[in-house]
């Protein structure tokens, strides 16, 4: 049937695919700086980063090796403790 591919049926599919697979990128970035009593802009400050930044990560966009290692470093933490931050 071609109404199953209409254009607005395919982005649908399309928006649910991102939003499941950012539901499996999550992180406990958010939990661990809301556990440390830090807001996002002092976060962000600290590490070095934009705010936006800090917020696109809580909500499971990527980011780059380097940005990680700042945050973990803001947040106080060790290289070595990245898994309790990041989960990839």
């Amino acid at each position: 049937n071609a109404s199953q591919f209409s254009e607005a049926n395919i982005i649908h599919c399309y928006s649910k695919l991102r939003q499941q697979t950012r539901l499996m990128q999550k992180n406990t970035l958010k939990k661990v700086r809301e556990a440390r009593l830090m807001s996002k802009t002092e976060l962000a400050r600290t590490a070095g980063v934009s705010p936006i930044t800090i917020s696109r990560i809580e909500n499971g966009l990527p980011c780059r090796m380097a940005t990680q290692r700042k945050i973990i470093l803001a947040l106080g933490l060790k290289l070595s403790d990245k898994r309790k931050i990041f989960k990839d």
